[in-house]
């Protein structure tokens, strides 16, 4: 039902929900309460001041989904990461995406405006707005990067980079030309850098 991709993001998140409980200080579990804007989650997401890395499988669904025809579109995304938060630390993590595509198509996907949240498995947070995006499209290979800035909780400041590259298949999808693409996979990549 979800293919292979779907299923790795499904075990990040179950691994994700399972390591929280184990990695979250006392004091700070709160955040979850508070649907992670409230003090309490700004307590528990604190700032980093190095580069943070992570990669991951990547999972997205378009509303409307995609045809032929370009028209605005909403993207969700979820990403089950894994992040270098500090030299020699690694840490599972979620990412919750959400732009919209001005022009979508199942030709070309470009989401010049989005927001990600990112749940690292410590309970941290980082809250991330991008304002510039790119669609490159090339052998079969179509890489889409955003680029942005940390407004909140870890990271809090730096500069984000979020590349995904999606395999396209030679041929349009049947979707493309009946009830439209309603989702596709890559694998991600989001650099913050202070």
């Amino acid at each position: 039902m979800f293919g292979s991709r779907g299923a790795a993001v499904l075990l990040g998140s179950l691994m994700l929900v399972g390591s929280s409980v184990v990695w979250t200080p006392a004091g700070h579990a709160d955040g979850g309460r508070h649907g992670g804007t409230g003090e309490g989650a700004e307590r528990g997401t604190g700032t980093h001041t190095g580069p943070i890395s992570c990669r991951g499988a990547s999972e997205s669904t378009y509303q409307p989904p995609l045809t032929l025809q370009a028209r605005t579109t909403l993207v969700r995304t979820e990403a089950g990461y894994v992040c270098t938060v500090a030299p020699g630390r690694t840490l599972p993590a979620m990412g919750f995406l959400e732009a919209v595509s001005p022009g979508a198509s199942c030709n070309s996907l470009n989401s010049p405006r989005a927001v990600e949240k990112v749940k690292y498995a410590d309970g941290k947070w980082s809250f991330i707005s991008y304002d510039r995006g790119t669609a490159v499209r090339a052998a079969g290979i179509l890489t889409v990067t955003m680029s942005g800035r940390v407004v909140k909780g870890r990271g809090a400041g730096g500069q984000a980079e979020r590349t995904v590259v999606l395999a396209l298949p030679r041929q349009l999808p049947t979707d493309c030309l009946a009830s439209g693409l309603r989702g596709n996979s890559g694998d991600a990549r989001l650099e913050i850098r202070s």
